[in-house]
Order: structure tokens, then C-alpha cells, then sequence
């Protein structure tokens, strides 16, 4: 399988995306994915919730969608700059083996 300049900056890109989500994303999709586990519990049981079991399986239900959904939109956004850049590169190195093979 040949491995281009564009692959590898996608490889990079994501990587540094995980490395991002695990700094800024993990806490704000935890959070915002329990606001909305509360509002959903809320609406089906009521506001103030009750600790039961149910109403805190749907929170933290809620919270791991909120994280996944971080992650996902993170590491995506990281991998596309990734391979853009790496397509730059890659297309600059074209343009001068190009130039290289028409001096001679």
C-alpha cells in the first residue's frame, strides 16, 4: 500500500485531535451532555429530579453521547486539516519533481 504525504498529515492530524479532546473536549461534552440528560429526565419525571435509577442511567446516557459527539466533531476537524495540509505538500512536491524533470 503506498503511503502518501496527505495520509501521513491525516495521521498527524489525528493524533493532535485526540490530544486536543482529551484537553479541551472531554469536560465541556461531559457537561453539555449532562444538561441535556437533565432536561430529558426532566421531562419525563419532572424537575426537581428524583435520584432514581432510571432518571441517572438517562444522565449519564446523555453525557456519553455529549463526550462522543465531541470527540467525533474534534478528531474530524483535526484529521481534514491534517490531510489538506498534507495535500498542499503533497502537490508542491509534484510541481517540483515537474520542474526537476523538464530542466533536464
Amino acid at each position: 500500500m503506498k503511503t502518501t504525504i496527505a495520509k501521513k498529515g491525516a495521521y498527524i492530524g489525528a493524533g493532535a485531535g485526540l490530544v486536543l479532546f482529551a484537553i479541551f473536549g472531554l469536560l465541556p461534552g461531559s457537561l453539555l451532555g449532562g444538561a441535556m440528560g437533565i432536561n430529558v429526565a426532566g421531562w419525563f419525571f419532572g424537575l426537581p429530579l428524583d435520584p432514581g435509577i432510571i432518571s441517572r442511567a438517562i444522565v449519564l446516557i446523555s453525557m456519553l453521547v455529549g463526550v462522543l459527539v465531541a470527540g467525533i466533531v474534534i478528531v474530524t476537524a483535526t484529521t481534514t486539516v491534517g490531510w489538506l495540509a498534507g495535500r498542499m505538500l503533497q502537490g508542491a512536491a509534484v510541481e517540483d519533481q515537474k520542474e526537476a524533470a523538464a530542466h533536464k
